[in-house]
């Protein structure tokens, strides 16, 4: 879409003020691309005020703004969003771009191995569109929900964490809009700004971006592949004073690693010692591959002390706008982020949840599990036999059993952000590992994902792409 509207841009110049362009149907054969890609272009044009559409007409081009108004100087604005109040103030910077890596639709013609969704063709479609049909028929479903959430879906989600035992509540459960909005509460509700904040190394870059938006540090702690290294856990609290810390014990992102379970123990254990919180970021447990072993319960059912908040969503396992997730905690931490989430949401949309609903008790999604669970299991062997076979000097040191993505170290000395830009020229958009880090990167490594594209020969030709990248691009010495 981007490509095309950056076409027609150029173009307009052919064109007087109120001229007729080339109707729809002359672009999509022209450019051979869908008719919803031409309408996504036009519209994009039309918010910039170069194109006027008129229903039933077509697309003119926009007469030029009268007045020829002086252009705005915003040069004030640096001062004033870099000025920190007091000397001992923590920047709040705002780098969103390893979050916009895996959330911008890359141009047409570029295979998509960075993607951070599922791709539509895994995604439950039909069965989203009739879940969202029968919640909008239900009684009251349009009016104003409970601010913590509808109590079916509160009770649903802590089945979900507590599991078989029963052990969270749905009084203990808040129900978001998505994971993200779940994980930036926790932040703010539990650490002061300016307070250090330890994380896995490496970790998801919304995380570490959502932190340091709050003014909080981020503080690495090595990981490996069982998880976070807990032998350094506990010094690590004590040399930066961190009352919280920030894991994904269940398929990490980006290393796929599950905590091991004699480390699920030394984890709280080592909060507790420090007084700290933990932050369950629980993101992929419906994300489990076909061949995977039993999976561990989550942190939370084992705490009854309120040391883990637990945050998990759905949007990973079925659509980027099912944006329905959960936070699970208890006592006053509770109280907080109740009123964190209330002040900045108000609510979460009700059709919304009561979508979700339908979706979670309907037949069709046991069938949806069954479904990504083979699927990604045979797209991660497809992928891991293609690197072999046309990158065997890249390594996988570890193959997860969930997820949706794999975390590939590059020969020493190379820029994985130079391979990253050289990829993207030839027609693969992958994840440089630079982001995933909140200091010095150990090592270079590609994120490389393997749900984001259409199927399997794609990724074959995802890998080839990277090939000629990596023949580009030679280790620095």
């Amino acid at each position: 879409m981007a490509e095309l509207a950056g076409i027609l841009r150029t173009e307009l110049v052919r064109y007087s003020p109120d001229e007729k362009l080339p109707s729809s149907r002359a672009l999509v054969e022209r450019f051979r691309v869908s008719p919803v890609t031409v309408s996504r272009a036009l519209a994009a044009l039309a918010a910039e005020g170069l194109v006027v559409t008129r229903p039933g007409a077509g697309a003119f081009r926009a007469r030029p703004r009268a007045g020829g108004a002086r252009p705005g100087d915003t040069s004030w604005q640096q001062v004033a969003l870099s000025a920190e109040a007091g000397e001992d103030a923590v920047p709040r910077s705002v780098d969103a771009s390893g979050v916009l890596a895996t959330l911008s639709e890359p141009p047409a013609g570029v295979l998509e191995l960075n993607g951070g969704y599922l791709h539509p063709a895994l995604q439950p479609e039909r069965a989203l569109a009739a879940a969202l049909a029968r919640a909008g028929r239900r009684p009251g479903a349009w009016g104003r929900p409970p601010v913590e959430g509808v109590g079916e879906l509160r009770a649903w989600f802590a089945r979900e964490i507590g599991g078989p035992a029963g052990t969270v509540t749905p009084s203990d459960v808040l129900i978001t809009a998505g994971g993200q909005s779940a994980l930036t509460a926790a932040l703010r509700a539990l650490a002061p700004p300016g307070a250090p904040v330890l994380v896995e190394s490496p970790t998801y870059p919304g995380m570490l971006a959502a932190a340091r938006a709050s003014g909080l540090r981020p503080v690495p702690v090595p990981a490996d592949a069982h998880g976070v290294r807990t032998d350094l856990l506990a010094p690590a609290f004590r040399a930066s004073g961190a009352r919280l810390l920030v894991l994904q014990p269940l398929f990490q992102n980006p290393s796929g690693a599950v905590l091991a379970e004699e480390r699920r123990a030394e984890v709280l254990r080592a909060a507790r010692e420090a007084g700290a919180f933990v932050v369950e970021d629980d993101f992929a447990r419906r994300l489990a591959h076909e061949d995977a072993p039993p999976l561990p319960p989550a942190l939370a059912a084992d705490d009854p002390d309120g040391i883990v908040v637990h945050v998990c969503s759905l949007t990973k396992f079925t659509s980027p706008s099912l944006r329905v997730g959960a936070l699970a905690a208890r006592g006053p931490a509770l109280d907080r982020l109740r009123a964190i989430h209330v002040v900045d949401n108000f609510f979460v949309p009700r059709p919304l949840q009561e979508a979700a609903l339908e979706l979670v008790g309907s037949p069709a999604w046991s069938r949806h599990r069954r479904t990504v669970a083979a699927e990604l299991r045979a797209r991660r062997e497809a992928l891991l036999s293609a690197l072999r076979r046309e990158l065997p000097q890249l390594t996988v040191e570890y193959v997860p059993p969930g997820g949706f993505h794999v975390w590939v170290r590059l020969p020493d000395g190379t820029d994985d952000t130079a391979l990253a830009a050289a990829a993207f020229r030839e027609g693969v958009a992958v994840a440089p590992g630079r982001p995933y880090y909140a200091a010095e990167p150990e090592a270079p490594h590609l994120r490389l994902s393997f749900a984001s594209v259409a199927g399997t020969a794609e990724l074959a030709e995802g890998v080839a792409r990277l090939r000629r990248a990596v023949g580009q691009i030679a280790p620095a010495g």
